[in-house]
């Protein structure tokens, strides 16, 4: 049986109308979609397919890197 596993996924809207996330855990996975029904389709499939690029000890060492997302700040800077 797979195992489930959940990652962090930053999502933003991009200048065309459509979206762009990445997985701040997964170095590199990106992926765009034109809704965000199609974004998250597109990102789960750019998950697993990055997973399937990586030997065990990656593997490993990737998932202890999922759980230390903290979470999504604001900063604001004056210019």
């Amino acid at each position: 049986m797979a195992k489930r596993l959940m990652f962090d996924v930053v999502v933003q809207k991009d200048e065309t109308g459509g979206y762009v996330a990445f997985v701040p855990s997964l170095p590199g996975c990106h992926t765009q979609g034109e809704t965000l029904e199609e974004l998250m389709k597109n990102v789960e499939e750019a998950i697993e397919l990055y997973l399937e690029t990586l030997d065990e000890e990656e593997k490993s060492e990737v998932l202890k890197m999922a759980q230390s997302v903290v979470g999504l700040q604001k900063v604001e800077v004056h210019t």
